[in-house]
């Protein structure tokens, strides 16, 4: 239910008109639903300390941003064959160390 306030506030500022308890109230009316006088003061209340032009543009970056890279399966199979082949490496050291030793 709180949405409803939340977006009559956004509508009042993508106006550029006062969000303010009067003009929160007005809106939810014109939309058919009874205003509750608390929540509107309730929003009211921490919405003067939002900068709402900044929160949307925060919120519209985090939105579009990548997520984060994971490993992909043919780079994590490369690193594995890559572990592989060094061991065999060393492995033939061994034995020709001991052919010498």
């Amino acid at each position: 239910m709180l949405m409803e306030y939340v977006h009559a506030a956004l509508l009042l500022h993508r106006l550029g008109k006062e969000v303010n308890e009067g003009t929160i109230k007005k809106i939810v009316e014109a939309a058919g639903v009874k205003p509750d006088e608390i929540r509107i003061k309730a929003l009211v209340t921490a919405l003067g300390e939002v900068n709402i032009e900044e929160a949307l543009k925060s919120a519209a970056a985090a939105s579009f941003a990548p997520p984060p890279a994971a490993p992909t399966a043919p780079a994590a199979a490369k690193e594995e064959k890559k572990v592989e082949e060094e061991k065999k490496e060393e492995e033939a050291l061994a034995g020709l160390s001991s052919l010498f030793g």
